[in-house]
């Protein structure tokens, strides 16, 4: 089947989708040939393929397209980004895609106005129309509203917030005066103390806020609120070569006027620990760097040049805040105090320490860090030689000895004494930022707010190749928010279609409550175990993460918790076990280091430090450390930063719920934050990694718009006359709705709404809101429906009462035909005893007449029996009678009137059957006496001629057995001869088995293609290296190779232990020969008896063999003692027989016996039988026809008999040579040989 003009989307790995056409169906599968040539052709699942429409077309809202999938998606994003068109609707979801870079009149106030009252999807996708949407919300539903402005880093959050803030505040702020400036003021400010440079973004901002917007009853904006969480306090010491510290320090090196930056002693980033490490260039425009001299720039300044961003400038950014702080309130003796905090952590960084040499041991202040010392003391006002004190050394103050206790100062290393350093940096940096957004609060009070919009702006999904605290408290952020986002967008959306009645298919997607619960978990969770590891004594990250991994950690690949070397990037696959773990978050796995998490999450100073700064000569920094004293110390009660964290984020989530939602998803488009590109892959992740797709499928058959009947009663009835008024909200949302013409499709009424498919509210809207001629036809339209839906009831309620009249007649006939059947039942429940007990004595007629017939064949007393009959039958027609006449009669007594005759006729028959059997007894006797004696011949007979088949039916099946045992013993060396074949063979076949490995039958989760993702751009960006290789295969040890050298014979060798086992257990060699004999023929010990009968014969072979060496050669043939052919076979090196040899069952032989005369005499021949009683020969008989017999026993004649073994004679593998039992024995009889009697302890 060809399909050659069928455009389709295909995942491609690094395209995202491209266009290709399906060639042909197959199965499961499909074969496309791209569009692109530079593309392959290829086979894929038809969950990889989607339909495409006009791939060049791009539409506002993407719930507008033709085919709603994640690759149209996709494409639209494409197309419009490519025509500067960044936003773009999913029903009520704004996509905004970072330009990087200006678009001209994009937020301009024309831009603002134009967007002012209008609803969404009247005018191109803006954050304009979603600020503007969450007012016209809060205003209409009287309720307070949230825009959730989420996205990677770099994805333009910080931009889109300020945005809003503006459209907000140029619209409805005008009459509040300053406020309106203030809160616009807040932007700059907190992004020169809260933002950074990272790899991934020139302006992350480090930090969340949810700035509020607070309007009146009004609807006049009368002040607002920030809210701040989890400030990134390690970017403060440390940063990676091309990230930058806060912006605030580079704004004071470069932007400062020269006065200050010389009362401040600030030089060039260079000069400053906490800055050199990382990237030390300026943001700077072409005509901004000639203002910095060469005295201010680093030597990446100077041989890079400045960094360049449409949004930053360090130079002019500096004016910029030095006038907002001014505009929210602080005056310039506070300004100049912020900038001299700012400076003190910059000395700070700077003081260098060294060993002590002296008896006190320690550390103290370098030489090159005095300078330092004395700068950030000025700075933060203090005495130097008490902070030079409270660095080198700590402050632990005993429980006992006084109220205070008593105060010991315990001297610090040099690590410790950095560490102490570095604390006291973040701490004055971090409250420093606090107080900075305290200030700002304080500017714009609120009194009077009815109302809010609030903005929320956190930082995006993180992963980089070093993931520490930081990373783990932002992404349990988004994770929250993201479990938010997908209950509030698509649980909540689903369970409204459920309780409002609409038939919408239910969508799926990732839940993440286990991640959350992982991380969260009162009791169990990785912020309790942290918290109790910090308890401790003496904290160690090793054991912190042994713990997780020990109580959290899952046994299958897809487990949300897993080690380090589980991770797809080589560089994670490094760290141990207790190093770090690995956490498969909403949007990919991160590994994260732990070595810092106990630090981090402790932000305490020590109390020298602590002291020091509360008594400090600044105001300001008084100030910041007041509220730091608290009279409950120790580890025991201290509160971590993860805890504050998550006591902050709770509030804010409680806020989100309150409140009325919309969501801003913002997207990054290229890795490298240049403008005019953009990466499919990336942006495609992002999509689904949002949760954006799945929105779109809930969207492809949901009713995203929709409005309460009572409100759009409320909103448009000012619009139409008042006979329209007066309709309920209901009726009136239906006339309104069904006069419009609008398709079934594109709304749905609910049980206390109206829904509208996307971007059809607008049209309503827009219709309701047109000019008076349109309403005068909207006004006729709505009468008419009115007119035809009463007449429409009307005719509904006649159609109802002509259905209520025949349901009437139809219901009175079934109470009649209830009734009779009551009725009838009551009557045959009364009756029923009476005639069923009629039935049973009619049905012993039957019986009677058998009796008759019975009686009928009795040769005596028949008149007798007759007349009984007859009476019973008399009975039985009188009990008929008396039921049918009493109609009282009760149960109880037509059960003992049955009872009584039914015993009666059974005792008449039993007195019959009696009789009757008596007779045909008699008769029978007389006849079995006849045939008695009959009988007794033919068996007699029978058995004879039975004996004698038996017994030849048993000597066959004797003979049989003899024969299947040659057979088998034949066979059994046969297979000894095999057994190194079989072996090599079964050996073969193990190696076989053991060479098939694993396969891999299944593509990788969802979420193993998101990991890997992940790891791909986390690898280009870091230039490292991915391993996606499979597991090393199992290696086997291979087979010890054969020593043919080493082969023992094996009979040899189980003869050598049976030998070397008798002699450890009876040493016989040094007993006579009739001790031997005697023991064979007493002993009941099996194994005594067994290795004196193995001594005996022994010694007859030595014997015989020394016997025959020394005879003389005309006599040797006279003396043997068995035939030539059996002492032929014993020469020959036989395999041993398998199986027992003790217990034994006894056989017997028969072979011609051939034996040479002396001289030109014929040779005699004979038969020699046998008797192996076991191993060995207990009777020998040689029969000649012209000489006696010779009878041999064992211990009597042992000298003349063969002392040979039976598997020596080789007898067992002669055909025809066994015999049976009574065969010998005929012939010993015969020969007058006496019976024989077995050893004593051995059975016959």
């Amino acid at each position: 089947m060809t399909m050659d003009k069928q455009l389709v989307w295909v995942r491609d790995p690094n395209e995202g989708f491209i266009l290709a056409k399906i060639h042909e169906l197959m199965g499961e599968e499909a074969d496309v040939f791209p569009l692109d040539n530079k593309y392959p052709r290829r086979v894929c699942g038809f969950d990889d393929i989607f339909p495409a429409g006009d791939s060049k077309k791009d539409v506002d809202d993407n719930c507008e397209l033709m085919f709603l999938n994640e690759a149209t998606l996709l494409n639209n994003i494409l197309t419009r980004y490519k025509k500067n068109k960044i936003y773009t609707y999913v029903a009520n979801i704004l996509l905004a895609v970072n330009p990087y870079e200006d678009i001209p009149d994009m937020y301009s106030s024309n831009t603002i106005k134009k967007y002012q009252g209008r609803s969404l999807g009247e005018l191109p996708p803006h954050v304009f129309a979603i600020a503007d949407k969450a007012f016209r919300d809060m205003k209409s539903l009287k309720q307070s509203q949230s825009i959730i402005v989420s996205g990677e880093s770099g994805a333009g959050k910080t931009e889109s917030t300020k945005y809003i803030l503006k459209y907000l505040c140029d619209l409805w702020a005008k009459g509040a005066g300053p406020v309106e400036q203030k809160i616009l003021d807040a932007n700059p400010i907190l992004e020169a103390f809260g933002n950074a440079k990272t790899t991934r973004n020139n302006n992350s901002s480090r930090f969340g806020k949810f700035m509020e917007v607070h309007f009146s009853n009004k609807y006049q904006v009368v002040g607002g609120h920030i809210s701040h969480y989890l400030l990134e306090k390690s970017r403060i010491c440390t940063q990676s070569a091309e990230e930058r510290n806060y912006h605030v320090f580079y704004l004071l090196c470069a932007g400062a006027p020269q006065e200050l930056r010389a009362a401040l002693k600030i030089t060039k980033p260079d000069d400053y620990l906490y800055l050199k490490n990382g990237c030390t260039q300026y943001f700077t425009t072409p005509a901004s760097e000639k203002k910095i001299t060469d005295n201010q720039k680093s030597k990446q300044q100077k041989a890079k040049g400045g960094l360049r961003d449409p949004i930053l400038d360090d130079v002019e950014d500096f004016q910029r805040l030095h006038q907002a702080l001014s505009r929210v309130g602080l005056s310039e003796n506070e300004r100049l105090a912020v900038y001299g905090v700012v400076a003190a952590v910059l000395h700070l960084g700077n003081i260098q320490f060294e060993e002590d040499s002296g008896a006190r041991g320690g550390c103290k202040v370098a030489p090159a860090g005095e300078s330092a010392l004395g700068a950030a003391a000025a700075a933060l006002g203090v005495d130097p030689a008490e902070l030079r004190m409270a660095l080198v050394s700590r402050l632990m103050q005993s429980s006992r000895g006084g109220i205070k206790g008593t105060a010991i100062m315990v001297p610090l290393k040099v690590h410790e004494a950095m560490h102490a350093r570095d604390a006291l940096a973040k701490a004055v940096y971090s409250r420093l930022f606090d107080y900075i957004v305290h200030r700002i609060n304080a500017s714009i009070p609120f009194q009077a707010s009815a109302y809010y919009i609030g903005v929320l702006d956190i930082a995006g999904f993180e992963y980089f190749q070093m993931n520490s605290f930081e990373q783990f408290c932002i992404n349990y952020c988004n994770e929250k928010l993201q479990q938010f986002f997908n209950e509030r967008i698509l649980k909540n959306e689903q369970e409204l279609y459920k309780r409002e009645g609409l038939n919408v298919p239910e969508i799926r997607f990732v839940d993440n409550q286990d991640c959350i619960d992982l991380i969260e978990s009162k009791n169990h969770g990785i912020f309790h175990l942290l918290d109790e590891e910090s308890k401790l004594p003496k904290p160690e990250f090793g054991h912190f993460t042994h713990s997780v991994h020990k109580q959290l950690a899952g046994n299958n690949a897809s487990s949300r918790l897993q080690v380090p070397r589980s991770s797809r990037l080589k560089a994670h696959r490094t760290l141990r076990d207790d190093e770090g773990f690995l956490l498969r978050h909403f949007a990919g796995a991160v590994c994260y280091n732990t070595s810092q998490f106990i630090e981090k999450n402790n932000d305490a100073l020590h109390a020298s430090l602590e002291f020091l700064v509360q008594e400090s000569g600044s105001a300001l920094v008084r100030q910041l450390f007041a509220a730091a004293h608290t009279p409950a110390k120790g580890k025991l009660n201290f509160i971590s930063v993860g805890a504050k964290f998550q006591t902050q984020l709770a509030c804010l989530m409680d806020k989100l719920k309150e409140n009325g939602t919309n969501f801003v998803r913002c997207i990054k488009p290229n890795s490298r934050m240049v403008g005019k590109e953009i990466e499919a892959s990336l942006v495609l992740t992002q999509l689904q990694c949002s949760g954006t797709t799945a929105v779109l499928e809930l969207m492809e058959h949901g009713y995203p718009s929709r409005a309460p009947f009572s409100d759009l009663h409320d909103m448009y009835k000012s619009y139409l006359p008042p006979k329209l008024n007066n309709l309920s909200p209901k009726v009136f949302c239906e006339a309104i709705v069904h006069s419009f013409g609008l398709s079934d499709k594109d709304y749905k009424f609910g049980v206390t709404r109206v829904f509208f498919r996307p971007g059809k509210y607008s049209e309503f809207d827009a219709i309701m809101r047109s000019e008076p001629e349109n309403l005068r036809a909207i006004v006729d339209s709505v009468l008419a429906w009115l007119v035809k839906s009463r007449w429409r009831r009307s005719i509904f309620a006649v159609l109802s009462i002509i259905k209520l009249k025949n349901k009437i007649v139809y219901r009175r006939q079934c109470l009649i035909l209830l009734q009779k059947s009551v009725r009838g039942y009551l009557v045959r429940r009364k009756h029923r005893p009476r005639y069923r007990a009629i039935a049973k004595l009619r049905t012993l007629e039957p019986n009677l007449q058998q009796m008759e017939a019975v009686t009928a064949q009795l040769s005596k007393e028949k008149e007798n029996a007759k007349r009984n009959i007859q009476n019973l039958r008399n009975s039985i027609s009188n009990a008929c009678a008396v039921i049918k006449r009493n109609e009282n009669i009760t149960k109880k007594e037509i059960d003992d009137l049955c009872s009584k005759l039914n015993k009666d006729v059974e005792m008449q028959m039993a007195a019959l059957q009696k009789a009757m059997v008596d007779q045909k007894n008699r008769e029978e006797q007389e006849r079995l006496r006849k045939l008695e004696a009959e009988m007794r011949a033919a068996e007699e007979a029978k058995r004879a001629e039975l004996e004698r088949q038996l017994q030849e039916e048993e000597n066959r099946r004797l003979k049989a057995e003899m024969e299947a045992r040659r057979k088998a013993e034949e066979a059994e060396r046969q297979r000894q001869h095999e057994a190194e074949r079989a072996a090599a063979a079964a050996l073969r076949l193990q190696l076989e088995q053991a060479a098939r490995a694993d396969r891999e039958s299944r593509d990788r989760l969802e979420q193993e293609r998101r990991d890997h993702e992940m790891a791909v751009r986390l690898a280009k960006e870091t230039n490292g290296h991915v391993e996606g290789s499979p597991p090393q295969l199992r290696s086997f040890p291979g087979m010890e190779p054969y020593n043919g050298e080493n082969k023992l014979n094996r009979s040899e060798r189980v003869r050598m232990q049976q030998a070397m086992q008798g002699k450890q257990k009876y040493d016989l060699s040094k007993w006579k020969y009739s001790e031997l004999r005697d023991t064979i023929n007493t002993s009941c010990d099996i194994e005594l008896l067994e290795a004196c009968r193995h001594e005996f014969h022994r010694r007859l072979k030595v014997y015989h063999a020394w016997k025959a060496r020394n005879a003389r050669k005309t006599t040797m043939d006279e003396q043997e003692r068995a035939p030539q052919s059996i002492m032929d076979a014993a020469k020959t090196p036989r395999l041993p027989q398998k199986g027992e040899i003790l217990g034994a069952r006894h056989r017997y032989f028969r072979i011609p016996f051939v034996r040479p005369s002396a001289g030109a005499a014929p040779e005699r021949r004979g038969w020699w039988y046998a008797h192996f009683d076991g191993q060995y020969v207990a009777r020998q008989m040689e029969l000649h026809p012209d000489k006696a017999p010779v009878l041999l026993r064992a211990g009597v004649d042992d000298m003349q008999m063969c002392e040979l073994s039976l598997d020596e004679t080789g007898l067992t593998r002669k055909r025809g040579a066994e015999i049976l039992e009574h065969e010998f024995e005929r012939e010993w009889a015969r020969h007058s040989g006496p019976p024989y009697s077995p050893p004593h302890g051995r059975a016959h």
